[in-house]
């Protein structure tokens, strides 16, 4: 995942951490937790442990909690809805830190602020995953079959 993140940080809001989250949590279910938590603390190490950093700390584990009840579903589409509407609202999700921080009119300032960027991310996450869901989750389940989870 965060291999993934850094070769496409120079596309803004542009990611495929939300399709590979949504296939982990397909495939691993609740222990999909172990590889967030460790993502998360990578991209700490590696972009600073700033006040964004704290949304990280369960802005992945929603997305998970949401596709969750879903596991037994194969559908590109339905996960590439999950991901858009993820994508939509991450702004939303990241302005809670925001909230504590400086109050509710710098966490709703921070949120519009960021709705073109949410706008971007909403398409990028449906098209990537989309595309990419059905090729990405095989692979997953391949390993996982061959590491026996």
């Amino acid at each position: 995942m965060f291999a993934g993140q850094v070769a496409l940080a120079s596309l803004p809001n542009v990611e495929i951490v939300s399709l590979l989250v949504i296939c982990f949590t397909l495939a691993f279910g609740r222990k999909v937790l172990f590889v967030i938590y460790t993502f998360v603390l990578l991209e700490g190490i590696f972009y600073g442990f700033g006040i964004w950093w704290v949304s990280y700390l369960y802005v992945w584990t929603i997305l998970a909690l949401a596709v969750m009840p879903f596991r037994r579903m194969d559908s590109a589409v339905f996960f590439a809805l999950i991901s858009g509407f993820f994508g939509l609202f991450f702004g939303a999700f990241c302005s809670l830190p925001y909230l504590i921080a400086g109050g509710a009119e710098t966490a709703f300032a921070y949120w519009i602020s960021g709705l073109p960027f949410d706008l971007v991310h909403c398409a990028g996450n449906f098209f990537l995953c989309l595309v990419l869901f059905k090729p990405v989750s095989r692979v997953v389940r391949r390993l996982v079959r061959q590491i026996g989870e």
